[in-house]
Protein backbone atom coordinates (compact mmCIF):
# COMPACT_ATOMS: atom_id res chain seq x y z
CA UNK A 1 0.00 0.00 0.00
CA UNK A 2 1.53 3.30 -0.91
CA UNK A 3 0.10 6.49 1.44
CA UNK A 4 0.82 10.28 1.07
CA UNK A 5 0.17 12.85 3.45
CA UNK A 6 -0.23 16.67 3.72
CA UNK A 7 -1.15 18.88 6.21
CA UNK A 8 -3.05 22.17 5.21
CA UNK A 9 -3.48 24.92 7.34
CA UNK A 10 -6.94 27.23 7.22
CA UNK A 11 -9.47 29.12 8.97
CA UNK A 12 -12.04 26.95 6.73
CA UNK A 13 -10.69 23.68 7.41
CA UNK A 14 -13.75 21.99 7.73
CA UNK A 15 -15.96 23.85 5.51
CA UNK A 16 -12.98 22.96 2.67
CA UNK A 17 -13.70 18.99 4.06
CA UNK A 18 -17.41 19.03 3.49
CA UNK A 19 -17.03 21.01 0.14
CA UNK A 20 -14.60 18.39 -1.24
CA UNK A 21 -16.29 15.48 0.25
CA UNK A 22 -20.00 16.84 -0.91
CA UNK A 23 -18.18 17.18 -4.70
CA UNK A 24 -16.76 14.46 -4.64
CA UNK A 25 -19.95 12.39 -3.81
CA UNK A 26 -21.58 13.32 -6.59
CA UNK A 27 -19.34 10.37 -8.63
CA UNK A 28 -18.02 7.92 -6.47
CA UNK A 29 -18.63 7.28 -2.72
CA UNK A 30 -17.68 9.78 -0.21
CA UNK A 31 -18.99 9.60 4.05
CA UNK A 32 -18.64 12.72 5.61
CA UNK A 33 -19.47 15.22 8.31
CA UNK A 34 -17.69 18.47 9.30
CA UNK A 35 -14.77 17.02 10.99
CA UNK A 36 -14.26 13.56 9.03
CA UNK A 37 -14.85 12.34 5.23
CA UNK A 38 -13.49 9.89 3.50
CA UNK A 39 -13.51 9.07 -0.36
CA UNK A 40 -13.29 6.06 -2.21
CA UNK A 41 -12.25 7.07 -6.01
CA UNK A 42 -11.35 3.84 -8.30
CA UNK A 43 -8.20 4.09 -8.08
CA UNK A 44 -7.70 4.82 -4.24
CA UNK A 45 -9.21 6.17 -0.90
CA UNK A 46 -8.52 9.27 0.71
CA UNK A 47 -8.99 10.05 4.24
CA UNK A 48 -9.46 13.81 5.57
CA UNK A 49 -9.50 15.23 9.02
CA UNK A 50 -10.43 18.71 10.08
CA UNK A 51 -9.56 20.43 13.17
CA UNK A 52 -9.25 24.06 13.84
CA UNK A 53 -7.58 25.56 11.21
CA UNK A 54 -5.90 21.85 10.12
CA UNK A 55 -7.07 20.06 7.13
CA UNK A 56 -5.27 16.45 6.93
CA UNK A 57 -5.73 14.96 3.98
CA UNK A 58 -4.23 11.16 3.85
CA UNK A 59 -4.44 9.27 0.49
CA UNK A 60 -3.71 5.66 0.17
CA UNK A 61 -3.30 3.36 -3.37
CA UNK A 62 -2.23 0.16 -4.44
CA UNK A 63 0.65 1.65 -6.67
CA UNK A 64 2.68 5.15 -7.26
CA UNK A 65 0.39 5.62 -10.27
CA UNK A 66 -2.71 5.53 -8.29
CA UNK A 67 -1.87 7.29 -5.69
CA UNK A 68 -0.40 10.14 -7.82
CA UNK A 69 -3.53 10.22 -9.05
CA UNK A 70 -5.45 10.57 -6.10
CA UNK A 71 -3.56 13.45 -4.61
CA UNK A 72 -3.93 15.05 -8.08
CA UNK A 73 -7.43 15.20 -7.94
CA UNK A 74 -7.79 16.00 -4.71
CA UNK A 75 -5.58 18.69 -4.25
CA UNK A 76 -6.57 20.34 -7.47
CA UNK A 77 -10.07 20.51 -6.04
CA UNK A 78 -8.60 22.12 -3.18
CA UNK A 79 -6.74 24.88 -4.07
CA UNK A 80 -9.13 25.73 -6.44
CA UNK A 81 -12.19 25.52 -3.72
CA UNK A 82 -9.85 27.66 -1.81
CA UNK A 83 -8.52 29.87 -4.70
CA UNK A 84 -8.82 33.35 -2.80
CA UNK A 85 -6.53 32.04 0.45
CA UNK A 86 -3.32 30.34 -2.27
CA UNK A 87 -3.16 27.03 -0.30
CA UNK A 88 -0.39 25.19 -0.55
CA UNK A 89 -0.66 21.49 -0.49
CA UNK A 90 2.16 19.38 0.11
CA UNK A 91 2.37 15.95 -0.16
CA UNK A 92 4.83 13.69 2.54
CA UNK A 93 4.85 10.26 0.98
CA UNK A 94 5.38 7.14 2.81
CA UNK A 95 2.99 8.40 5.69
CA UNK A 96 2.24 5.81 8.47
Amino acid sequence: MHVAEAQVRSERASRYLVQLCKHFSHKTPADYDQVRGQVDFQPGLCVMHAAGDQLTLRCEASSELDLHRVKDIVAGHLVRFAAQEELAVIWSDGAK
